[in-house]
């Protein structure tokens, strides 16, 4: 989804626009001159927090089923092989 403006109202409300998430079509006298595409926000420390204790969690999973990271990479790099070849 694009959000389409004016250059006039891009001037005039351009802090609002740099916060939006969406990409902006901008138009001068109703023809497209360029695109403003934004690029994902950094992860705020809540989500950061959440990912490390994924993290923590995955270790406690491993190590209650006797698995090794090692060991699991390698069996999801064969996987990744062997989905690749079926496609």
């Amino acid at each position: 989804m694009t959000f389409r403006v004016g250059v006039r109202e891009l001037r005039e409300k351009l802090s609002t626009f740099l916060e939006s998430n969406l990409p902006i079509e901008i138009t001068r006298h109703g023809r497209t001159i360029g695109f403003f595409i934004p690029i994902p926000k950094r992860p705020g420390q809540a989500e950061r927090e959440a990912l490390l204790e994924a993290g923590k969690r995955l270790d406690e999973e491993l190590i209650r089923l006797g698995l090794k990271e090692d060991e699991l990479l390698e069996e999801f790099k064969a996987w990744r092989r062997q989905q690749t070849h079926a496609a």
